[in-house]
C-alpha cells in the first residue's frame, strides 16, 4: 500500500493513450489498484485513472457518494474499479456540468458530457461488469475514461470563460450573490 505522486497537466503520460491490461494475473495489477485506492482516499477525490499515477494502463476507479448525487439520482455508487473500460453513448443529449481534476489542481470548468451512457469492463477479479449511468455517475465515468485516451477536461470545454481557480470562485461568491438582485 502506497500513496503515489500525481501526474499534473503537461506531463507526457497524461497526453498518451494508455495500454490495454492484457494479463489480470500480473502481480503488479493488484498492487497498482491498491495504491490507486490509497492515493484517491488521500486526495479526497471521487475518481482516478492509472495514468494519473504514472501507470499507462487502462484502469480507472470512481465512486458517487451521497453528497454528489445529481437531482433525481437516488443511489450512490461504491468505489468501483474498471479494467479496460468501454463507454457507449445511449443518447445524443449532452449536459453541462462543473468538473475538477486531481491532475489539474485548483481549477474548475464547465464541461459538456453525454447525458446517458452504458459502460463495461472487467473488475479486478476478472468478472465482467456492465452498467448504465446518467447524472454525476455518467460524468465521473466519462471523465476518468478520458484520461485513458490522453484527454483532460479542459480539452472538452466549449467555453473557456468558465475555467476558474476554485479559490477565486469561493472568494468572489459573495460578490456574485450581491449582484443577483
Amino acid at each position: 500500500m502506497a500513496i503515489r505522486k500525481l501526474a499534473r497537466m503537461g506531463h507526457p503520460i497524461l497526453k498518451a493513450r494508455a495500454r490495454e491490461v492484457e494479463n489480470l494475473d500480473d502481480p503488479e495489477i493488484p498492487r497498482l489498484i491498491e495504491d490507486m485506492v490509497d492515493t484517491l482516499r488521500d486526495e479526497g477525490g471521487v475518481g482516478l485513472a492509472a495514468p494519473q499515477v504514472y501507470a499507462g494502463l487502462r484502469i480507472v476507479m470512481f465512486m458517487v457518494p451521497d453528497e454528489r448525487l445529481a437531482e433525481g439520482e437516488t443511489e450512490s455508487v461504491p468505489l468501483t474499479t474498471l479494467i479496460n473500460p468501454v463507454i457507449e453513448p445511449l443518447t445524443d443529449e449532452t449536459v453541462l456540468g462543473w468538473e475538477g481534476c486531481l491532475s489539474v489542481p485548483g481549477l474548475r470548468g464547465a464541461v459538456p458530457r453525454i447525458a446517458r451512457i452504458r459502460y463495461h469492463g472487467l473488475m479486478p477479479d476478472g468478472q465482467r461488469i456492465e452498467r448504465e449511468a446518467e447524472g454525476f455517475h455518467a460524468r465521473v465515468v466519462q471523465h476518468e475514461c478520458d484520461h485513458l485516451d490522453g484527454i483532460l477536461y479542459p480539452m472538452r470545454m466549449t467555453d473557456m470563460t468558465t475555467l476558474h481557480f476554485v479559490s477565486e470562485m469561493r472568494h468572489n461568491a459573495h460578490i456574485e450573490a450581491e449582484d443577483e438582485v
